[in-house]
């Protein structure tokens, strides 16, 4: 049920920003390394992870049964449009922000590793060298969702089924809302600015992803290109207007980014996660 599953990953969310806002160094023994807080943390960062995955199958999702010949069941059937743009809203609410930031006082505990502590599995990689990257912990969580809502299996299905039905949120929608979510949201100042511009970066990298992607349709890789050359646009201009130098350069490094692509898109590749 897809008003379940956005219910459902906003009640994980609630928890989950209620686990973070407790916790401390109290999570690990007496005696442990500071650092070794970062394993701790990283089940309850990510805590919404299966829950995230659950509202978005609900994206572009088809009820279905193994229907037998003469049994009365309904062998597949729409997920209704009010049900698949809940759960989209909820999994949008996965990549704000407020979301995925950390209290400063909690990342002031995190040290660097100790002698004999390497990462693993259960920290996320960083881009800052020995410290704990808390932005890297947002980009990791914001390409989980973002790149679940923008498979190119899911891209596919929304425009056949937007074509069937037109009361179906097709591809075109949910990119605009991303874009909304993420691109034109309000700039922020300080760490939440870093955050937001970690979140629009993952957006544009799996945009272009989706445009790459010979698995999805040809169609669902036109609407994206399309949204794409849009975007282009809209930041070249939006980069000429009274914005500060940190949104400035975003919005320009978004134009250059997408210019290489379209110079090259081959030798644009899919980059690892940051998890």
């Amino acid at each position: 049920n897809g008003d379940n599953a956005a219910n459902e990953l906003t009640r994980v969310l609630k928890v989950r920003r209620l686990a973070l806002n407790n916790f401390s160094e109290n999570n690990i023994k007496p005696g442990e390394p500071m650092a070794t807080l970062e394993e701790s943390l990283a089940p309850i960062y990510f805590f919404h992870r299966y829950q995230t995955a659950a509202a978005v199958k609900v994206i572009g999702g088809l009820n279905y049964t193994y229907a037998l010949r003469g049994d009365g069941q309904v062998p597949t059937s729409f997920v209704p449009p009010a049900e698949q743009k809940a759960a989209l809203s909820a999994v949008l609410e996965t990549i704000n922000p407020q979301t995925l930031a950390l209290r400063e006082e909690l990342i002031q505990l995190i040290p660097p590793r100790p002698l004999g502590y390497s990462r693993s599995r259960e920290t996320v990689k960083i881009r800052t060298g020995l410290t704990f990257d808390p932005i890297a912990s947002a980009e990791a969580a914001a390409d989980m969702s973002v790149s679940m809502l923008l498979r190119p299996e899911r891209a596919s299905r929304l425009v056949e089924y937007h074509s069937r039905n037109a009361n179906q949120p097709g591809l075109e929608y949910v990119l605009d809302e991303l874009i909304d979510a993420t691109w034109k949201s309000k700039p922020l100042q300080g760490y939440e600015g870093e955050l937001r511009n970690a979140v629009k970066a993952v957006t544009l990298k799996n945009l272009i992803y989706l445009v790459s992607d010979n698995t999805a349709s040809e169609q669902a890789r036109a609407i994206a290109y399309a949204k794409l050359r849009e975007l282009k646009l809209w930041a070249n201009n939006q980069s000429k207007a009274g914005w500060d130098t940190n949104e400035k350069a975003s919005l320009q490094y978004a134009v250059f980014q997408i210019e290489q692509f379209e110079a090259n898109p081959e030798a644009f590749k899919r980059m690892a996660p940051l998890s």
